[in-house]
């Protein structure tokens, strides 16, 4: 073999490990963005989940609020007939209790 044939197949050789080289590392390049690219979405993911919670929450929270007055209100609303309820039945009670002390 010539040496001008050596220099061209050592010279092929040199030019095959670096474009080896050159893959692996753009291999890895690759690796590394998918995975930032995963974390990412994973984070992204997760935020928005966090943020939907906290929406659900709050509107859950005003729901029950909204209920809790308008429960106050109704037990409110029938409180105040049982009182009138029960001042009628006292002055009609009261009125009784007249009538026959009167008639003793």
């Amino acid at each position: 073999m010539s040496f001008e044939a050596i220099e061209k197949v050592t010279k092929a050789e040199q030019d095959s490990r670096e474009r080896k080289a050159e893959a692996a590392a753009e291999a890895k390049r690759i690796v590394a963005e998918a995975d930032r690219a995963g974390r990412q979405a994973v984070a992204d993911a997760k935020a928005k989940a966090e943020e939907q919670a906290r929406q659900m929450m709050a509107e859950a929270e005003q729901r029950a609020r909204a209920r809790a007055e308008q429960a106050g209100r109704e037990n409110a609303e029938a409180c105040e007939a049982l009182k009138a309820a029960a001042r009628l039945h006292l002055e009609r009670a009261a009125g009784l209790i007249v009538e026959k002390v009167g008639k003793s």
